[in-house]
This record gives C-alpha cells, structure tokens and sequence, in this order.
C-alpha cells in the first residue's frame, strides 16, 4: 500500500497531483471558493466533475462562493449537488487520490492545519473512484439557469446587509440523498479568507469624536455602519473589493480611535450604493455622506466605545508595518523617517498590512471574548434596507 500522511500545504499537493494526471480532475467538497478553484483550472484538467453543497445560505454566508459554481460551468464542467455533503476527495485520472479535511478554499489548502493521505495505491484509487460514481449518480444536476438564479439570489441578500431577520431563508437545492442530517453549528463568516483588510473611520477629526462611554449598540442605532458605511457625497469610494475585510473604528474624544467591530464589504456599485430620499430623512448627514459600502455578516463588540481595541496601541506595537501605505513608504524612506498615522489623517479609511491585519485581529477577537458580541436578537431590531436597489437617491 503506497500513501503518504500529510497535514499542511495541501495546495500543493493538489498542483502536484494535477500536473501527473491532467486526463480527468473529480472532486467532493462541500465548500469551494473561486480563488483556489481558478488555481486549479489554471493547470488545464480534462474532463472535471465536482460534487458540491447547493446551499445558498452557506453561499451567502461566503463560506463557498456561488461565482464558483458559474466558473466550472464555463470551463465545461459537470456539477451535482448534494445535501449535507462533509466528505473531501480529490481524483487524479486513475494514477492518484487525495482524502483529506481540506476545502478548497485558500484557507483549506494554504493556511489550515489539514490531515488527510495522498496515495498512488490502484486499489485505493479504485475504492474511491466506486465512492465517487455511486454519489454521483445521485446529485442534481447543475444547469447554467439554476447559478444565475442563485448568484442573483445570494447578491441581493448580501447588499441587504445580509440581516439576521432572513437569516436560513434561502433554501438547499442539493439532492437529499439520505446522508444524516446532524445540527451543526452555523458557518462562522469567513474573515479569514478575505484577501485584503482596511479600517474605516467613523466620525471626523473636527467636531464628531464620541464619548469613550458611548455603546455601540448606540453607534450602530445612530450610524447605520450593521449594514454600510457612508463615504462623502464628492468621492465616491473604490478600495474596497467584494470580499475584502473591514474593521469598522470610531474617533473618540480621549484622542483616539476604537475598532469595535468587523464586517465582510461589498464594492461600491455606482447605480446601486447611494443614499435614499427616506434613509437621508432618517439620518440628515447622510445628505453629504451618500456613498456606501454595504456590508454583511458584520459582528460587534457588546460594550462601549473604550472596550474596543485602541489604534493608537496599534501604531505604536507596529509602527510603520502597522498599514500598506506607511509599510511602503518605509521601505523607500527608512523606517525612521515614516510616521504611520500619517497614513490615515482626514482619510475615510486605510488599508492594513498583513502584520496589522494579523494584530488587530488577534486583538479584537480577545475583546470579544472578554466583552461578548452584540446579540442577534438586538441586531434583528435595528434598521435594514428595504431593497437593495435604491431609488430616488439625492446623491
């Protein structure tokens, strides 16, 4: 019997295994992401067949990406659904199989510690090439009608602030094929897969600086930021991509800056990501601050603005590697001659480096273990858009 025990650099792995056989590429995973699919396609297979969840919450959620779906599709590929899919395996023509606990996601084959087995054994091989087959015959079948129904679906979703109020109400178009159903724990959103991570202020360095002793709970009633951000009326905003993190910051009056939540973005769509007539009447400032980025999944820290996590601290810890910028800069100028705050000043948002995105992360997560998040039971009370399509915008 021939396999090898592996737990880390699954990405390789499957590059490895695909560059020996490219005659046919067959895949069970429930969660695929685009990025590590196009790794994939990138090395040219034959013949690709992929069973899949068809959950459109879990697309939603964006712990698998729906585009992913459309992508196979145009690159000739038989997709089936099934419901309640865990198993992972990856098929080489007939010379190699992988079995392992790893998505394809970036997350799955670069970062996470995964174990499974590579083998080149013909019996093994076969075994899983029986497994395959007798799944596959069972899964609903993919057309290119049901992905462009869906990624509408799960678009218009997530531009709604994706609220809790519609949370699990858009349905698993996979076949039931008698896999047990056990309740799992919910997908948690995948922050960590986003490529890019930027902070975005709230307030302004003039006269809007709130209390330290300021709920968020109340900045979200006041602000809006549990579904978008506003950016002002004369520049409309174009760093953030779909899927990029955003740490959400308020300047308050002890000189300083709070992080005290974080969301998934969604980039800014000129005809779409605009200010109603209605939402500027229920918040008049929003007359100069009419361009959004709506997010979703956002999570907030259940405290007051002095629980959150102090950029000031940031800056200091990390200096010029705390954002791209700054990070730049200094590899030019000398870290000497770099102030990384300098990076942010009357700005609406910064991007951070990977070193800040790290820090900061590691940091919120323990304020949110020491303070707990804000319920979803209170986050369903607060206000949601209507559509995600808004009319008659002053902007």
């Amino acid at each position: 019997m021939t396999f090898r025990l592996v737990d880390t650099g699954w990405g390789q792995e499957l590059e490895r295994a695909l560059c020996a056989d490219r005659s046919e590429l067959r895949i069970v995973c429930p969660f695929i992401k685009s990025r590590a699919l196009c790794r994939l396609l990138a090395l040219k297979p034959g013949r690709i067949r992929v069973i899949t969840r068809f959950n459109l919450n879990e697309f939603a959620i964006g712990v698998s990406d729906v585009d992913a779906l459309g992508t196979l599709l145009k690159r000739g590929a038989e997709v089936r659904g099934i419901r309640h899919l865990h198993a992972k395996m990856y098929l080489f023509g007939t010379t190699r199989a992988i079995v392992a606990s790893a998505n394809l996601t970036d997350a799955g084959l670069n970062r996470n510690s995964e174990l499974g087995i590579v083998t080149q054994d013909p019996a093994l091989i076969a075994n899983c090439a029986d497994y395959f087959e007798a799944l596959w015959t069972r899964g609903r079948v993919l057309h290119q009608n049901d992905a462009s129904d869906w990624t509408a679906a799960v678009n218009t979703y997530q531009a709604s602030g994706a609220s809790p109020r519609t949370a699990h109400s858009l349905g698993d178009f996979g076949a039931d094929t008698g896999l047990p159903w056990l309740p799992e724990i919910p997908p948690a959103p995948p922050f960590n897969e986003a490529e890019r991570a930027h902070v975005k202020f709230l307030g302004n360095d003039g006269n809007n600086r709130a209390p330290s002793s300021k709920t968020v709970l109340q900045e979200l009633k006041d602000a809006g930021c549990h579904w978008a951000v506003a950016y002002r009326k004369d520049k409309r905003p174009r760093k953030v991509r779909d899927g990029d993190l955003v740490f959400l910051a308020r300047l308050t009056n002890e000189r300083d800056i709070r992080i005290f939540g974080r969301a998934i973005g969604l980039q800014h769509q000129d005809d779409r990501d605009n200010a109603t007539h209605e939402e500027i009447t229920e918040r008049p400032w929003k007359a100069d601050y009419c361009h959004y980025i709506r997010l979703r999944h956002a999570e907030f820290l259940n405290g007051s603005m002095r629980d959150g996590v102090s950029l000031n601290e940031l800056t200091d810890t990390l200096g010029s590697d705390a954002f791209l910028t700054s990070q730049d800069r200094a590899r030019h100028e000398g870290r000497n001659n770099v102030n990384p705050r300098r990076s942010y000043g009357q700005q609406p948002a910064v991007r951070l480096s990977p070193q800040g995105r790290a820090w900061l992360s590691e940091r919120l997560a323990l304020a949110f273990a020491r303070h707990g998040l804000i319920p979803i039971a209170q986050l369903t009370k607060l206000d949601w858009p209507a559509s995600p399509l808004p009319t008659g915008s002053s902007c």
